[in-house]
């Protein structure tokens, strides 16, 4: 879609304005004015998109109108159903999905995307309670649902499972499967400053992390290599058929300001309370990690409803390495030895996750020799 920003007019705009008056956004506009994205509405777009997790520009692009569109459905609204082609979304769907965990049926991350799993907890849901099973939310479904006292309150039940997943899983690395995702690719060559391309330094900086998971027995699966480009979408697909444990996602970033530097990561979360706990865990590890080995500023952790995040089954966590727009962040991500350091630190952050802070060190201490005695030790 075309992207619609301060100084645009048209229909489009005309939209955007009508949908933020429906969230209490922006106050009702003139009906003789022409409609025009002025000041009062990038104020708005930037606390909508505050609110949802998203890239804080005032800038409406394809993922801040998909989340327009979707906060304006409310459960009961329209029915909901599994669509493999082309599934259905909104806060309606995320409504449905909370309201599911709350009665002790497991409907997957509350992530507003209608799938399969959501599809059978609601079938169950409908069998339990004597309704007819078609894994359709229609109307009689909706009124069961709101006449229903919740099991679980709270708490965050879906959470608790990933938790319990997690601690399931053991503290060795061998036999994991993780999904490195180095950003861009293809046509798509990213921050590109002096020479260096952002696309570049994160396949190199994958290859090296994905050499060191295979030396510890792990399985460490690419999302792409030099010459393609999977969308967010793909590549969130790839890391849930390939059964996935974690997806880690590599960037670097820009800014017009040469004085923007260090490490960020990301995690999914709405930014009102609903969080991956432990995505957000990993991405605390990672932070620290390379923050300690390189002297890198730390930016911090923070949730988001970016595509890759929200869409995978799987934990996943992005990692912003550096500023290329920045000479110092620049010059460190140059050099190999640095991004191995990089890979290093990251390793050593997905190990943290597994121990459960049993049997761990000091942040920065821990060295790939030690985590390769460590397995070959448990082995």
């Amino acid at each position: 879609m075309q992207l619609l920003r301060r100084g645009d007019v048209g229909s489009d705009v005309a939209e955007i304005r009508s949908t933020l008056t429906r969230l209490g956004l922006l106050p009702p506009a003139d009906p003789q004015a022409p409609p025009v994205f002025d000041q009062q509405v990038e104020h708005a777009v930037r606390a909508f998109q505050q609110q949802r997790g998203l890239i804080i520009d005032g800038i409406v692009g394809p993922a801040t109108y998909r989340s327009l569109r979707d906060a304006t459905f409310r459960l009961g609204d329209r029915p909901l159903a599994f669509l493999m082609s082309q599934p259905t979304t909104g806060d309606d769907v995320l409504a449905l999905q909370e309201r599911m965990l709350e009665l002790g049926y497991d409907a997957g991350r509350a992530n507003g995307v209608f799938g399969q799993q959501t599809e059978q907890a609601l079938k169950n849901f409908q069998r339990d309670y004597g309704l007819i099973v078609d894994g359709m939310c229609g109307p009689d479904t909706v009124r069961a649902l709101r006449q229903l006292q919740p099991k679980v309150r709270g708490g965050r039940p879906q959470l608790l499972r990933e938790q319990e997943k997690l601690r399931g899983a053991g503290s060795r690395l061998s036999g994991k499967r993780i999904v490195i995702d180095p950003g861009h690719g293809g046509q798509d060559r990213g921050v590109v400053v002096d020479g260096l391309c952002e696309a570049d330094l994160m396949l190199d900086l994958a290859r090296r992390l994905e050499g060191k998971m295979a030396a510890t027995g792990m399985e460490a699966l690419l999302t792409r290599g030099p010459d393609n480009c999977p969308d967010e979408n793909e590549r969130a697909r790839f890391a849930n058929e390939a059964g996935a444990d974690l997806i880690l996602s590599l960037h670097s970033d820009g800014n017009s300001s040469p004085n923007a530097q260090g490490v960020a990561t990301f995690h999914y979360g709405t930014g009102n309370g609903t969080s991956s706990t432990v995505g957000e865990a990993l991405a605390g590890f990672i932070q620290r990690e390379v923050t300690a080995r390189t002297t890198m500023s730390s930016c911090g952790s923070h949730p988001k409803t970016w595509e890759l995040l929200r869409l995978t089954r799987c934990t996943a966590v992005r990692v912003e390495v550096g500023y290329l727009t920045n000479a110092e962040d620049r010059a460190r991500l140059a050099t190999p030895g640095f991004r191995d350091i990089v890979a290093e630190g990251i390793l050593v952050a997905v190990k943290r996750l597994y121990l459960l802070g049993k049997d761990d060190q000091p942040t920065g201490t821990f060295t790939f020799n030690d985590l390769l005695r460590y397995e070959m030790a448990k082995g």
